[in-house]
């Protein structure tokens, strides 16, 4: 048991992450680095005893922080400062506020983030491949689709792949691309580098694209670069986005899968997606599919990843083949 006032950062978010049970701290492993989940689970792994008071305390602790940093985003470090002060009173903000800058960066970009991406499309479209791409990977994805959909073709392409191989970015250049943008950076941004971009950067923008401009990139990019190509189309449509297709279509992908794949690929879905396929399956099919689940006993993860793969391929090729839709954008695919 961890105990007194000396508990660090890591300690806290051990307790926090056992506090959350395992199904919502999984799901906040997927936004963390290597290191970051063996120094968490070391710190797990020797927590024996969690008091429900220290447990009350870091979860407020949390809560505020939280909200602090929603504060920033919205209107800056003295409106977090204000709200936080009429709220907790001046010491209690201004703990938060230390606490918040000295553990937590200030994301680049912020003041754009609110900005119509139509008019921020008209201030950088003339910009180096590079810098479009840096202001991107820091923007909302629904803002960067809107942007990249607007782009001329040979740009797309070259964006979308800087933004993929992009890294770490010295804070300095940041600076000097938000000089362009006629802004600055907050006094309290750290010093240390930012990562920005990446594989999940770009699939989270072509996902909000429309379908030709997704294609024009990704075709372009499979002739640039076959491996980047091959490892964004496998993140582009995953296998828990089955809860997206319509009914009509996700039963005509059923029709292209083996019960035996079937089965395998939702033994570890979730119950939304396991229900949506059940209901779009006849009575005796959805049941005799239960009944094989339920004698398939232990499986590999591996194994019912790579099924959940194979079924997403087979509606990537529907789609390509006009058979189905895979809802899309902002929501202006309407279908008639």
């Amino acid at each position: 048991m961890y105990g007194g006032s000396d508990i660090t950062g890591k300690q806290k978010a051990a307790i926090l992450l056992i506090s959350l049970g395992p199904e919502m701290s999984s799901q906040v492993f997927k936004y963390l680095k290597e290191e970051e989940i063996e120094k968490l689970t070391l710190e797990i792994a020797n927590v024996r005893k969690i008091e429900n008071s220290q447990k009350e305390r870091i979860f407020a602790e949390f809560h505020q922080m939280c909200l602090a940093k929603d504060y920033i985003s919205a209107g800056g470090l003295d409106y977090a400062k204000e709200i936080l002060e009429k709220a907790l009173g001046s010491q209690k903000a201004l703990d938060i506020i230390n606490r918040l800058t000295a553990t937590l960066q200030i994301r680049p970009f912020d003041f754009v983030r609110n900005t119509d991406p139509a008019q921020l499309l008209n201030f950088i479209q003339n910009e180096h491949p590079q810098t479009i791409a840096l202001i991107m990977a820091y923007l909302q994805p629904e803002q960067s689709s809107i942007i990249l959909s607007a782009l001329p073709p040979d740009r797309q392409v070259e964006v979308a792949r800087r933004i993929a191989l992009m890294d770490r970015t010295s804070p300095d250049v940041i600076k000097d691309i938000e000089k362009v943008l006629e802004r600055k950076l907050s006094s309290l941004v750290n010093q240390d580098f930012t990562s920005a971009g990446g594989v999940e950067s770009v699939v989270d923008i072509l996902n909000g694209v429309d379908r030709a401009t997704e294609r024009t990139i990704i075709e372009n990019l499979e002739v640039q670069d076959p491996e980047l190509a091959e490892e964004i189309k496998k993140r582009m449509f995953v296998f828990e986005d089955i809860v997206l297709l319509d009914d009509r279509s996700l039963q005509l992908v059923l029709r292209e899968i083996d019960n035996k794949e079937l089965s395998l690929a939702l033994k570890a879905a979730s119950n939304e997606v396991a229900n949506k396929v059940y209901k779009n399956m006849s009575k005796r099919a959805s049941e005799m599919l239960k009944e094989e689940m339920e004698f398939m006993g232990p499986v590999r993860i591996r194994d019912v990843e790579e099924a959940q793969q194979r079924i997403v391929n087979v509606i990537r090729r529907l789609e390509d083949a006009g058979e189905i839709v895979v809802a899309r954008g902002r929501g202006d695919e309407i279908i008639v």
